[in-house]
């Protein structure tokens, strides 16, 4: 029987660290236990349930459209990068699609889709780290994986997508070292290629991760027999299967070529734009105002409950520290290497997808949460402390540990302000949503343009496309200066002159607000000519200026051989 069969009562964990079983025994097989089958069910529906306070909120966030309309075009019959484009891989497009399809097209589909995958990230966590740490400690760990992380960032997204294929991949890799066995190896090799197909940069950094994971093992004289013509094969079969099934499609749709573009696209214009400090955030600059000059009681609040800001970052570190002492204790042939298949493995994706997110540019706080709950099994492996050989860390565990949940539990649980709270209903096209106030542009859009019509967005709120359910004349739901090429401003130009297009929804003023979520936009891209503006400019005229939810100012503008909604020769013209 596994060590972990029973555990060890949380008072005495934390009081006396000798008394614990020691590490020489076996990594668990939590899934064994009837115990543990308990805990992942309640654990699945409590996160369920508490997703459920975020559901139908929104703050109209603006990457949010980019995947609800992408998958909204395929449901129209249009293929993706054939006949509209995308940075991302087609994961997350033909996923959504799938389900809007089953239940119909409304964002709070896509909401549903998200809950279920929150709660399975929880329940990952947990079973990731039960397996060598006590109980309490792995559901402690699992509850604020479930109160921090996609709470902060509700939002129907590739990213959550891509990290709970990453996960799945991990799980699969960790059963395989614990159960070697072909089918393991197969569905390691399968999820690990849906990660790079839902992310690219993801995917690449899990294959970095696991690849020097297994080397260091197989350097080490670990799980080589593991390894054999069988197994290899099968990881291979399922890892490539599903890129070979994604490209006789698309050369079916006579879209491959396209493809291959969009998909390398990133490595020459992403990172121009995207590049900012590591751990970045634009709220933390209000927290920072507050540390500097609030009395000492706000001061320390606000630390207390802005700790994650700044204790996530340090996570991914001490993993990459986790991985270099077990990588040595297997060279140096310790005792206690039963787990080192374990922690070098789970060690070793977690560094390699840090390093895609350095890799990208983008290693801001929200991109590093999105991977937070891969990176909270260090937060598990630092409460259970048994093998980590510190006696300053048994000495201040109890304190620590305290601080620590208390930390991000109050994190978290800030997060329920603004969905608790909104008092406002936005009745879409695509279902009824709470937000903190009413929303100019969306409610003047729904009254004045046609459901199915096209519109142009400009230069970027792709969710106004999806919430009114209405499409873009162009190939492109978005357009950032710096971030995508002078050709593709122009292919925007020929396609709306093409069409003819009705309606433009313009906001002026989108150069000025991407200094503060692009920082290293330069001013020669701030300033560089946009011929779609210009373009607007001459043949478009201003009917009404509106403001967002975000406070962002936009202006309604039609044709000038045509006249504004509201005017007299207007409204016979639209009957």
């Amino acid at each position: 029987m596994s060590y972990l069969a029973t555990d060890v009562p949380l008072s005495k964990a934390l009081a006396s660290p000798s008394t614990v079983i020691q590490e020489s025994e076996p990594v668990a097989i939590p899934e064994k236990f009837p115990g543990d089958w308990g805990i992942v069910l309640l654990l699945f529906a409590g996160s369920s349930l508490y997703f459920r306070l975020f559901y139908n909120y929104t703050t109209l966030n603006v990457d949010e459209g980019i995947v609800l309309q992408g998958a909204q075009r395929i449901l129209e019959g249009q293929v993706l990068y054939r006949d509209f484009f995308s940075l991302f891989t087609p994961g997350s497009y033909y996923w959504m699609a799938l389900f809007f399809r089953v239940f119909g097209s409304s964002i709070l589909v896509g909401r549903t889709v998200l809950i279920v995958e929150g709660a399975l990230l929880s329940v990952l966590t947990y079973l990731v780290a039960r397996r060598v740490c006590l109980r309490w400690c792995s559901l402690l760990v699992a509850c604020l994986a479930t109160l921090v992380c996609l709470p902060y960032r509700f939002v129907v997204v590739h990213n959550w997508d891509s990290t709970l294929w990453a996960y799945v991949a991990l799980y699969s890799a960790v059963w395989f070292t614990q159960r070697p066995h072909w089918a393991w190896a197969f569905v390691t090799g399968l999820f690990t290629a849906l990660t790079c197909l839902f992310e690219q940069s993801k995917g690449a950094g899990l294959v970095l991760g696991l690849g020097v994971g297994f080397l260091i093992l197989l350097c080490s004289g670990r799980d080589r027999a593991a390894w054999s013509r069988r197994t290899t094969m099968a990881s291979l079969v399922g890892f490539l299967g599903p890129f070979l099934l994604t490209f006789v499609y698309f050369r079916i749709e006579h879209g491959l070529p396209q493809l291959l573009e969009d998909w390398f696209w990133p490595l020459h214009h992403y990172s121009s734009i995207n590049k900012v400090p590591f751990g970045f955030l634009v709220e933390s600059l209000a927290a920072r105002d507050i540390l500097c000059s609030g009395n000492r009681v706000s001061r320390s609040l606000t630390l207390l409950i802005t700790g994650p800001w700044f204790l996530i970052p340090i996570l991914p570190f001490l993993i990459a520290g986790n991985l270099a002492c077990w990588t040595a204790k297997l060279w140096r042939g310790k005792r206690f290497v039963s787990k080192a298949s374990y922690y070098v493995l789970c060690s070793a994706a977690s560094v390699g997808l840090l390093v895609s997110t350095l890799a990208t540019g983008r290693p801001d706080f929200t991109h590093l949460l999105y991977l937070t709950p891969l990176f909270f099994l260090a937060l598990a492996w630092i409460f259970d402390g048994r093998d980590i050989p510190s006696s300053l860390l048994r000495a201040v565990k109890p304190l620590l540990v305290f601080l620590l949940s208390l930390s991000f539990a109050a994190f978290g649980l800030s997060l329920l302000w603004q969905p608790l709270n909104g008092s406002h209903t936005l009745q879409t096209r695509r279902g009824a949503l709470k937000a903190p106030n009413s929303d100019d542009v969306l409610d003047y859009l729904q009254t004045h343009v046609f459901t199915g019509e096209r519109m142009l967005v400009y230069p970027s709120l792709p969710l106004y496309y999806y919430l009114t359910a209405t499409s873009n004349p162009t190939r492109h739901e978005f357009l950032v200066p710096g971030y995508h090429s002078a050709r593709q401003f122009w292919e925007v130009v020929n396609e709306l002159a093409d069409d003819h297009t009705r309606v433009v929804l313009l906001e002026p003023s989108f150069r000025e607000r991407m200094v503060a979520g692009l920082p290293s936009a330069s001013p020669e891209m701030l300033a560089a000519r946009d011929p779609v503006a210009e373009y607007i400019a001459k043949h478009y005229r201003a009917c009404a200026s509106l403001t967002s939810q975000g406070s962002w100012r936009f202006t309604f503008m039609v044709r000038k051989d045509l006249d504004c909604p509201g005017s007299s020769s207007g409204m016979a013209e639209r009957r």
